[in-house]
């Protein structure tokens, strides 16, 4: 009877991942990808794959480790190649984000959307600005959400008229800072 530890070869542990799924003609398809660097790809700042991806293996499941079908790949993307399928589903995925970084993104964006209001408004009664503290208060006074899908700019000039029922405000003119004109 032998004491040595039998371990599995060949098998790949991945390990700190974030997963990008894409669906295509009712199959799923899934790659294994470092964090932080997908949006670092889509954004043009990571030019090497192989920095993106931890392997250029396609699975129909990450976390179970099923590989996709040559079959479904080629069906789907019209190519069988691992690397040109990576590179579809890294452009078109979506991206699984955990719950600390949706929450810090979301926090992110309503700071947006309030420095923006800061900027933009003032008080009538007084011609001055509201603080950021006091534009954020009034947002979640007046029950008013975010849509991380939108832009800041936008969602501020939305809450103008639902702040407008909590707090005095309006549109305040534009200050050009410079030399006086003629």
């Amino acid at each position: 009877m032998s004491r040595d530890v039998k371990q599995p070869i060949g098998q790949k542990r991945l390990t700190n991942i974030a997963t990008v799924r894409f669906k295509k003609m009712g199959k799923r398809f899934e790659i294994a990808c470092y964090k932080n660097t997908v949006v670092n790809w889509r954004n043009g700042v990571e030019k090497d794959i192989n920095e993106v991806v931890q392997t250029t293996t396609v699975f129909a499941n990450v976390s179970k480790g099923v590989l996709a079908k040559r079959e479904d790949l080629q069906a789907a993307f019209g190519t069988a190649d691992d690397e040109a399928v990576c590179r579809i589903i890294l452009a078109d995925g979506d991206l699984q984000v955990s719950d600390k970084e949706r929450k810090v993104h979301y926090d992110a964006l309503y700071k947006d959307v309030a420095n923006i209001l800061v900027d933009k408004c003032v008080n009538p009664e007084t011609n001055r600005p509201y603080t950021n503290t006091m534009v954020e208060r009034a947002l979640k006074e007046a029950h008013f959400a975010v849509d991380p899908k939108r832009s800041a700019k936008q969602q501020a000039l939305e809450a103008i008229p639902v702040l407008q029922r909590v707090i005095p405000l309006r549109r305040g003119e534009k200050r050009v800072e410079g030399e006086g004109g003629p």
